[in-house]
């Protein structure tokens, strides 16, 4: 649906705000009545199968895990009965979707987690997360694109830029990416320059 009125803007329809498994409609009540955008929905709904997808792209986005960089790694290892190097290879090995964004500019809401790392949230969220670190919660993972308050328990950080103002598209990610985390040391991240792809 979301590709399909992308491709076939409604006039009157402001904003498309995409989730999971549905699409917030905004729409100018003076140009669009209600009745009249749930007809040409129902149009859409009935050719969505028709509607070609864009090729994922792959993303790959380097991390440093563990120590300062993942405050939660260890807790979330011996809350799953296995070593750091364990949930690291857990976390690098799995291919992501990036089925929406939303929470701050340019966080994508990754899925699925491998089984062994689905971890709750934290009990009580920080008051700051520093923009790139990598979080878990639920069956999800994602970067923090800004430094702002979270409860997701972080594994690692990257310097690669999620959220890049001064671009056309300012997200990195955009819906139906795969993403693919690959772990460097600390020495590589502390090295390497913040990187707006």
């Amino acid at each position: 649906m979301l590709r399909l009125m992308e491709l076939e803007p409604v006039v009157g329809v402001r904003n498309l705000h995409p989730a999971y498994s549905s699409v917030l409609i905004k729409f100018d009540g003076r140009k669009l009545r209600h009745d009249e955008l749930e007809e040409v929905l129902r149009g859409y709904i009935g050719r969505m199968g028709t509607v070609a997808l864009p090729e994922p792209r792959l993303v790959e986005i380097p991390v440093c895990y563990g120590r300062e960089f993942g405050p939660d790694l260890e807790e979330v290892a011996a809350l799953h009965g296995i070593t750091a190097a364990q949930a690291i290879e857990l976390h690098a090995a799995a291919h992501y979707t990036a089925y929406f964004l939303g929470f701050a500019p340019g966080f994508a809401y990754l899925g699925e987690l491998p089984e062994a790392l689905v971890t709750p949230r934290l009990a009580t969220p920080r008051r700051s997360v520093p923009a790139g670190s990598v979080g878990i919660a639920g069956s999800q993972t994602g970067v923090y694109p800004i430094s702002t308050p979270g409860g997701w328990r972080l594994l690692g950080r990257t310097r690669m830029a999620m959220f890049r103002p001064e671009k056309a598209e300012m997200s990195l990610l955009s819906i139906g990416d795969r993403v693919r985390f690959v772990p460097i040391s600390r020495e590589q991240f502390l090295n390497a320059k913040l990187e707006h792809v």
